[in-house]
C-alpha cells in the first residue's frame, strides 16, 4: 500500500519537474533558441495555431532565428504574432522568410530574468512539496484505518520525505544551469 502511495508521489514529482523543465525552455537567454517560438501563436484560417505547425524555424547564428513559413501566405501574420507575442523582438520578412535578430540582454534584463526563473523555481518547490503533503495525508490515513503500522508509517513518511528531497535537488539543479546561461554574456 505504501509503494502506491511512494509510486504515485514519485510519477506526480517526475511530471512537476517535466513541467519545469518545458517552462524554462521559455525562458530566454542570451542565445538564439527555437523554443522561443514556442508559445507563439498565429492566425491560420481563423484559429490560433502554434508558430511550429505552420512555420519551419531554425538558428543559423548564435543571435539570429529564421522562420520560413509552410504557406507563404500567411508571412504577415506570423511577423505580427511575434510582434505581438510579448517577446520584445522585431522580425523582418523578404516575402519568403521572417529574420528574428535576437538582440543583445542588458544586465537590468539578465537580472529580471534570473528573479522570473527563481520565481518559477519557488513554484515547481511548492507543487513537490504538495505532493509531499498529499502523500502523507494518505499514509496517515492508512496508519489510522490499521491498514499499516505506525512503523509502516514513520517508514513510509521517511521515503517521500527523502524522494521530495531528491527532486527538490533536481529543480534547484536546472535552476542553477538556467540561470549560467542567461548571466552568460
Amino acid at each position: 500500500m505504501i509503494d502506491e502511495v511512494y509510486m504515485e508521489a514519485e510519477e506526480k514529482m517526475e511530471k512537476t519537474v517535466n513541467y519545469y523543465k518545458e517552462e524554462l525552455k521559455t525562458v530566454r537567454t542570451g542565445r538564439a533558441s527555437s523554443s522561443l517560438f514556442e508559445k507563439v501563436t498565429v492566425e491560420y484560417y481563423g484559429a490560433p495555431t502554434p508558430l511550429t505547425q505552420v512555420a519551419t524555424i531554425n538558428v543559423p547564428e548564435p543571435r539570429l532565428v529564421t522562420i520560413q513559413p509552410f504557406d507563404p501566405t500567411i508571412i504577415n501574420d506570423i511577423e505580427k504574432a511575434i510582434m505581438s507575442g510579448g517577446l520584445g523582438f522585431n522580425p523582418s520578412n523578404d516575402g519568403r522568410l521572417i529574420r528574428v535578430p535576437i538582440p543583445q540582454l542588458t544586465e537590468e534584463r539578465r537580472k529580471e530574468l534570473v528573479k522570473h526563473v527563481k520565481k518559477m523555481s519557488e513554484e515547481a518547490k511548492l507543487a513537490v512539496r504538495n505532493e509531499r503533503r498529499a502523500a502523507n495525508d494518505k499514509i496517515k490515513k492508512l496508519e489510522k484505518n490499521k491498514e499499516i503500522s505506525e512503523d509502516d508509517a514513520k517508514k513510509g513518511i521517511s521515503e517521500i520525505q527523502e524522494l521530495t528531497n531528491d527532486y527538490i535537488k533536481k529543480i534547484d539543479e536546472l535552476t542553477e544551469r538556467k540561470e549560467k546561461d542567461i548571466m552568460e554574456i
